[in-house]
């Protein structure tokens, strides 16, 4: 049992590491570097593609695909931005583009309901719904919401990006970043209401 503490307990070198350490060792030729990177994000890039896409079924490929793609774009890594928001970006544009190709439109994950009013609902809801009258009105509310509305509210709401990574990750400017959040809440919030009142 000693030995389990120990090895739980056992610090972790190379979370110490910054990502832009990382990638600078990766365009020097360290492919070791892009492994650490990948087990750092991998789960909330999972997480993210879930939120987009809303389709279990995908989540694994899609974050295969991101990290495809970033591994291939990571030589070319100005540091322009931190390679966080970088790979958020790829990732929000990758499922733009699934989103294109297949028509989907598939609801957020229901974190996205940090801004209603009634916190004991978003705490009910922040799994995916199921099969009751109140989780059918938010899947049908989030259905509604257009894409572009639905992305700030992941990266706010849900990632706790500030709004100048938002407009870097959505590439627009910050008053297009904030009226749409704005917009994409109360769209959220005007659907809801008859349950927040219920």
């Amino acid at each position: 049992m000693t030995g389990y503490t120990a090895e739980i307990t056992a610090p972790d070198r190379t979370r110490e590491i910054a990502d832009d350490v990382l990638v600078t060792r990766f365009q020097s030729g360290d492919v070791d570097a892009f492994r650490l990177l990948l087990e750092r994000y991998t789960e909330r890039i999972r997480n993210l593609v879930y939120s987009v896409l809303h389709d279990a079924d995908l989540i694994d490929d899609v974050t295969q695909e991101v990290f495809i793609k970033a591994y291939r774009a990571l030589p070319r890594f100005r540091f322009d931005a931190s390679f966080y928001t970088w790979l958020y970006r790829i990732t929000i544009n990758h499922c733009r583009d699934i989103m294109r190709k297949q028509k989907l439109r598939r609801s957020l994950s229901l974190n996205t309901l940090l801004e209603v009013r009634d916190r004991e609902l978003t705490a009910k809801t922040s799994v995916p719904p199921v099969d009751t009258e109140t989780g059918e009105w938010i899947h049908r509310g989030l259905q509604k919401l257009p894409e572009k509305y639905r992305t700030p509210v992941i990266l706010k709401d849900m990632e706790g990006f500030s709004y100048e990574e938002m407009a870097e990750i959505m590439q627009c400017e910050l008053g297009t970043v904030k009226s749409r959040l704005s917009r994409g809440r109360s769209m959220l919030r005007t659907w809801l209401q008859p349950i927040l009142e219920g």
